[in-house]
């Protein structure tokens, strides 16, 4: 297992047109002007599976896109920002970081394949991630998530700090070869 995952069993690029900061606040606020630590990847972990336990607080927001996977800014705060992903059979995120940020993610309804490299003694992994199942992991990991499954998916995400940049990477014979960067001005 990488040393850099931190579940029992995590998005992502994200490029729909539609993303949209538009917070629920389903977390409690924070306090103005206190200093603002990352969260531990087990916090974010507990964010995601809490918030997908709820489904009432977004099921109405889901939106599925034949395009791309279509997401959603659920929460924004200084410390972390939560995402709602839907995912079409197909549909995937190609191998990529999370700009040094901690993340979790989990399957709220479908199911979705993960993918990571775990060492040099194991290779490519494959992870089958289904409903009711929370990943996390630290601030190097790096993973090819996809829904290989004959229905949707949705999933939520939580990063800390919030995201700042991605980078993709394809997968060689000699390993993860970086191959673009984006920031947040490309969600």
């Amino acid at each position: 297992m990488s040393p850099d995952l931190v579940s029992e069993t995590p998005p992502h690029s994200l490029h729909a047109p539609n993303a949209l900061n538009a917070p629920l606040s389903p977390l409690s606020p924070l306090t103005p002007d206190a200093p603002h630590a990352p969260l531990s990847s087990n916090a974010l972990r507990t964010v995601v599976r809490e918030l997908a336990e709820q489904p009432e607080q977004w099921i109405h927001l889901v939106r599925l896109s034949t395009d791309e996977r279509w997401y959603q800014r659920l929460v924004a705060e200084d410390d972390h920002e939560v995402w709602l992903i839907s995912w079409l059979p197909g549909q995937s995120t190609g191998f990529h970081d999370h700009g040094g940020s901690r993340g979790a993610f989990a399957v709220a309804l479908g199911e979705l394949e993960e993918l990571s490299l775990g060492g040099p003694d194991q290779g490519l992994l494959i992870r089958r991630v289904p409903a009711g199942t929370a990943r996390a992991f630290g601030p190097e990991y790096v993973h090819d998530v996809r829904n290989t499954a004959s229905g949707p998916a949705v999933t939520l995400h939580a990063y800390s700090p919030p995201l700042s940049s991605m980078a993709h990477y394809d997968l060689r014979a000699g390993g993860l070869v970086r191959t673009s960067e984006e920031g947040p001005e490309q969600w």
